[in-house]
């Protein structure tokens, strides 16, 4: 297949890593070409951990309609908060039809997308998004990645439902074995269990994350058995606001059950026996994609779905609170605020379950 990878960070150097170790044709995109000039020479990923070895993609580029050639797969790897801007230049240059993931979506990414992209194509490529990202990896260098783990039963969802278990069939081998069909948009926008781990816990680390003297292991050292207890309660209304909407989500205690085959009877114990995650330290500074992207397009567009449904949504406004104050940024105004979908035929299509229209939005 010919396959465009959008982004060459922790995931999209897994990905290009991955697909071109299956003997796919992979065009890498960046929109920095500083961070991907030493790739644009020699076209070779030097992948470590479950898969290793030096893999040749066919093409890196910063050039979008270059990397836009007649692609069968685009995924896009970026952190959520770039999705506005890809929509608008892949809607620019795009002249075909491919399937289109977002890997993964956050909250309401595919909606998003699809309100951005058809301003500028009018194509119609399927556009879907996953729950949460395929591997737990982490970029070493420019032109290197460590794999801890690619994850099993990853959910994948379109706006029509029933289309889900087709797209998986179009993936190749090497992907299709890890994705499974959600039921819903709802299980992979409201599933984004993201926002759950990586905001609190870094806001309430502050201090260790910015100590130049000292690292820490982000989910080991830093998600303490108080800390576990304080996103359970964020977690709690993440699935209540799913339960609203009329199917409900599983927790993410489960969720990390499931995709890493762990035991624990909390949150707590599955982070601390979850062995993908006991090498990963935590970011160094509180300006992180953890919390410009997990606040942003994760907990903003979830407390606001949440306050239309009637729900408090205590928890989830407190981490929201203490990110603008601690970082002087409105992240309400700035994210996901949910301005503008509610009138447009996607936001329906999203609270779809089967036949029915759980939320009518007209």
């Amino acid at each position: 297949m010919r396959i465009t990878v959008i982004g060459a960070g922790n995931t999209g150097l897994a990905m290009a890593a991955h697909l071109s170790q299956e003997g796919h044709r992979v065009t890498l995109w960046n929109r920095s070409q500083e961070a991907i000039s030493t790739l644009m020479k020699t076209r070779t990923i030097h992948a470590q951990g479950i898969i290793q070895g030096d893999y040749t993609v066919d093409l890196v580029t910063a050039n979008m309609e270059e990397a836009l050639t007649q692609p069968d797969l685009v995924m896009i790897t970026t952190p959520a908060n770039a999705h506005p801007y890809l929509a608008e230049t892949i809607g620019r240059y795009l002249k075909n039809e491919p399937i289109i993931i977002l890997n993964p979506g956050r909250t309401f990414g595919a909606i998003e997308f699809q309100l951005i992209f058809s301003k500028f194509n009018q194509r119609s490529p399927i556009i879907a998004e996953t729950q949460t990202s395929l591997y737990t990896s982490r970029k070493c260098s420019e032109d290197s990645v460590i794999i801890y783990s690619i994850k099993k039963d990853v959910l994948l969802s379109t706006f029509d439902a029933e289309r889900n278990s087709w797209i998986i069939r179009q993936l190749p081998d090497a992907l299709k074995r890890h994705f499974v069909p959600a039921r819903s948009m709802i299980e992979t926008s409201i599933g984004n269990v993201g926002m759950i781990l990586h905001t609190a816990p870094l806001l309430l680390n502050a201090g260790w994350t910015e100590n130049e003297k000292y690292d820490y292991h982000y989910y080991h050292d830093g998600i303490t058995p108080t800390i576990s207890q304080f996103i359970e309660k964020v977690d709690q209304e993440r699935i209540a606001v799913s339960k609203k909407l009329g199917l409900e989500v599983e927790s993410t205690k489960d969720w990390m059950k499931r995709s890493y085959n762990i035991n624990g009877e909390t949150l707590y114990e599955c982070i601390q026996n979850n062995h993908a995650y006991r090498a990963i330290t935590a970011p160094n500074t509180l300006n992180h994609r953890y919390i410009y992207e997990d606040i942003a397009c994760g907990l903003v567009p979830l407390e606001a779905i949440g306050k239309y449904l009637g729900l408090e949504m205590k928890y989830t406004g407190l981490v929201i609170d203490l990110a603008s104050a601690i970082l002087e940024v409105d992240f309400r105004k700035t994210g996901r605020n949910l301005e503008g979908f509610w009138k447009r035929k996607y936001i329906k299509r999203f609270f779809r379950v089967g036949e029915h229209h759980v939320v009518n939005s007209s």
